[in-house]
């Protein structure tokens, strides 16, 4: 019995300890990005990365801002915010949105939508009215903080006299429960000039079943949306989480011929009210003009 009862009170001891620690214990990861067709003014562009916020799960405004001051901290030239702001309704960020109001970079902040942004999980709009003018009202929010929020459409980032493209998809996922709102031609509309286009897409499915087929232009595709389900083991050589059984590529860098992507595990949490592993994530990239080394023949 004794031993039985150690057995059980082990994985809620960890589980507990996510609830009171891991859903505000913001992580920053650091990734290079070798990019050998990168303009020489953008070798060393910083760029942050959030994804997730998921603003109707918070419970601690003190935590959240913590990890806001903490991007900050490290001083990114550009961020991008790759989706999901809120669970099921924009009235979710009534006391975060001055908090988040607070991100801001050099070259801008750009974000995108994610599944959970259109309003399509909430089940009792009385209308379909309803639902769009809650749709408008979050695209009214990234506006409001100071976000460029792109939908199928992109940027070009300028430094001197040379440009990089910052492209934004709406969310398409591969599995069919997901909204395929994403359109890459208008996305993709008018950057053929370009050396680098960088994409911001939800989902990270969509790198597998269309990016990398169709789109040989899109040099890195930032994602977000697998939140390494809140719970695994993620250490510097080694990483698992029972989302791999349903995603392919689900946390960190991702390489297949020249084109690259990364998934983000989130800033905020959905169902489970925090994280066990699988800690939140702020993630900073240097643009490098350069091969990647790790992919060099010996």
């Amino acid at each position: 019995m004794k031993a039985g009862l150690a057995t059980g009170i082990v994985p809620l001891a960890g589980i507990g300890m996510g609830i009171l620690a891991g859903a505000y214990d913001y992580r920053v990861r650091k990734q290079n990005l070798y990019l050998p067709n990168l303009p020489k003014a953008f070798d060393g562009l910083t760029i942050g990365q959030i994804s997730d916020i998921h603003s109707g799960s918070f419970y601690n405004k003190k935590g959240v801002l913590g990890g806001v001051e903490m991007l900050l901290g490290q001083k990114p030239d550009v961020i991008f915010f790759t989706g999901d702001l809120v669970n099921e309704r924009t009235d979710e960020m009534h006391g975060y949105q001055d908090i988040f109001k607070k991100v801001k970079a050099p070259l801008g902040v750009f974000s995108i939508l994610g599944n959970h942004d259109y309003g399509d999980y909430y089940k009792k709009w009385p209308s379909l009215t309803d639902k769009k003018k809650n749709l408008d009202n979050l695209i009214l929010t990234h506006k409001n903080m100071g976000w460029d929020l792109l939908l199928n459409e992109n940027r070009r980032l300028k430094i001197g006299n040379e440009d990089i493209g910052i492209l934004g998809c709406q969310n398409w996922g591969e599995l069919t429960r997901f909204p395929k709102y994403g359109k890459m031609e208008p996305t993709i509309k008018g950057t053929e000039d370009l050396p680098v286009n960088l994409l911001l897409s939800h989902d990270p499915s969509h790198w597998r079943a269309q990016i990398l087929p169709h789109y040989p232009q899109i040099d890195v595709m930032f994602s977000g949306h697998t939140h390494g389900m809140q719970f695994g083991v993620r250490t510097e050589h080694f990483q698992w989480s029972p989302v791999e059984y349903v995603y392919k590529e689900w946390a960190g860098i991702y390489y297949e011929g020249h084109q690259q992507l990364y998934v983000n595990v989130g800033y905020g949490f959905l169902g489970f009210p925090g994280r066990v592993g699988i800690l939140p994530e702020i993630t900073i990239f240097t643009l490098r003009s350069a091969n990647n080394p790790l992919l060099q023949k010996v």
